[in-house]
């Protein structure tokens, strides 16, 4: 009995081991092991060169590892042939043929397949009522916006029946406006449907608003595996906290707190990276950094603060009604557990030393409390 393009699917699991892959002698994936949830919508985000694709590719059999295993819902298919991997691919291209009808494009597969044209014709109806497309089945895709064309794509993975789509940089060719509406369609979609979804991007805004699991990747290699809350929130290492954010995390060397922290602190932070988000600094009277406005970023609701501590330099997201202007002096405070703590040299997060921070930071304010209260 063929599944109706509006039930929900069951997706299935896809683990990645080890996997080693190598062009010209040159890693592209060097021992990435991944697992992907069953019905959760996965993205693969990074810059361009980082492996992403080229993992999608391995998944989808597309392309051969150089060592390591693919499985999927617990079947070992590394060297299983794509079409027998229950898997549906949507490209950045879409993929469609210029001279066929939306209709033709959607059910080409099925026909290929030798399904029956009643089939057909009910899988078809039930994608692109589904997707909108009941109006536009006659047209040829250089009639349609880049939007239309998109769910064209999606129409034809979603008549395939399969449990896990794969989506390979699918918004790309879209202007801002279309990428906003498409990410919301294609999230909604899958919860619908209820397949398993890995998505390629390079665009940490379609990867945090979209997914339940975003991995992190770079050189070849996972820098993390998290929801998009805890990414934000405790970024594994520091290409984390500087790739996920708009600004990124502003990092600092501890000469920045030095005259905030004991001389053993010091020691034992010089060789770390601190970092913090802009939001989390807060301009204050007895802030414990100390610098000077260099620029006002003024951005509507928020203004970017630039602001020079030494030879550093911190960025602060203020209110946009603020006041503040170059030139003028500016004390930040923070709350420390927005405090992140990397080893600079691996990039590695490390927690060891924030109560030692804290304990020292929680000492100058008390100093700085009882000082304004005996001058007043």
């Amino acid at each position: 009995m063929c599944r109706q393009a509006g039930d929900a699917m069951s997706g299935a699991s896809v683990v990645l081991k080890d996997i080693f892959k190598s062009w010209d002698e040159k890693p592209a994936l060097n021992n990435v092991s991944l697992d992907v949830p069953a019905g959760q919508f996965t993205a693969l985000l990074g810059p361009s060169g980082c492996g992403k694709s080229t993992a999608l590719r391995i998944i989808s059999g597309l392309e051969d590892p150089s060592a390591g295993q693919v499985f999927i819902g617990g079947e070992d298919v590394t060297h299983t042939a794509p079409a027998e991997r229950d898997i549906a691919m949507v490209f950045q291209s879409y993929a469609l043929f210029p001279h066929l009808s939306v209709a033709e494009n959607i059910i080409f597969g099925l026909r290929v397949r030798g399904l029956n044209r009643s089939a057909r014709d009910e899988k078809l109806k039930a994608a692109a009522e589904l997707l909108g497309l009941d109006q536009l089945l006659d047209r040829k895709p250089s009639q349609l916006s880049g939007g239309q064309q998109q769910r064209v794509a999606l129409g034809r993975a979603i008549v395939a029946d399969k449990s896990i789509f794969l989506m390979d940089e699918p918004l790309s060719n879209l202007d801002a406006k279309l990428r906003a509406e498409m990410r919301e369609e294609i999230r909604t979609l899958q919860r619908r449907l209820g397949v398993t979804m890995l998505y390629v991007t390079h665009d940490q805004v379609e990867a945090v608003t979209m997914a339940d699991q975003v991995v992190l990747m770079n050189h070849g290699q996972v820098e993390q595996v998290a929801t998009p809350r805890t990414m934000y929130e405790t970024p594994a290492t520091l290409f984390a906290a500087k790739f996920i954010g708009t600004p990124p995390m502003v990092t600092f060397s501890p000469k920045v707190l030095d005259n905030n922290l004991t001389p053993e602190i010091m020691a034992k932070s010089q060789n770390l990276t601190f970092g913090i988000r802009p939001e989390a600094l807060v301009p204050s009277e007895n802030g414990a950094i100390k610098g000077q406005i260099k620029s006002v970023e003024y951005l509507g609701a928020d203004a970017m603060l630039e602001c020079e501590v030494g030879s550093e330099t911190l960025l602060c997201r203020a209110s946009g009604q603020t006041q503040l202007a170059a030139g003028t002096n500016i004390n930040l405070t923070f709350d420390i557990r927005d405090l992140h703590v990397f080893e600079s040299a691996s990039g590695r997060r490390t927690d060891s030393i924030l109560p030692e921070i804290e304990m020292a930071l929680s000492s100058q304010t008390t100093s700085s409390e009882l000082a304004n209260q005996t001058q007043t």
